[in-house]
């Protein structure tokens, strides 16, 4: 996986509420060097720690739908903190709000490959727009 390497060393944040799949998740993101927040599976939590003071990643997989309640509080706090995300569902597009759509998204199931390229892409373009 080409963006495997520009991974390393990124802290990214794994929001996801079927437990299996948040570990896979995080499970693939170590094993290419990725230092991984969660996974939290509950969006209260989930947006509770991005308000932290303290929070620092450099990007997050969002699942949309988080026990019936959508993501999007989770999308609004971390872009008001200018950190890049990349949505996961297992839901057609037309599920996601107008205004929300976008922004990458990976559906479900995910593929390995096409998820680490997306979070390399979207941390290649985070990169060149802070400097």
């Amino acid at each position: 996986m080409t963006g495997s390497i520009r991974l390393q060393d990124r802290r990214v944040l794994v929001v996801e509420d079927d437990y299996l799949i948040g570990d896979a998740l995080s499970e693939m993101l170590q094993s290419v060097g990725a230092e991984v927040v969660g996974p939290i599976g509950w969006a209260a939590e989930a947006l509770a720690t991005v308000e932290e003071a303290d929070f620092t990643v450099d990007i997050a997989l969002l699942d949309v739908d988080l026990h019936g309640e959508r993501s999007y509080r989770i999308a609004d706090a971390l872009m008001a903190r200018g950190v890049p995300f990349v949505f996961t569902t297992g839901y057609h597009g037309d599920v996601v709000e107008a205004q929300y759509r976008g922004y990458p998204r990976c559906e479900k199931p995910l593929s390995g490959r096409i998820l680490i390229e997306t979070l390399a892409t979207m941390l290649e373009k985070s990169d060149v727009e802070v400097v």
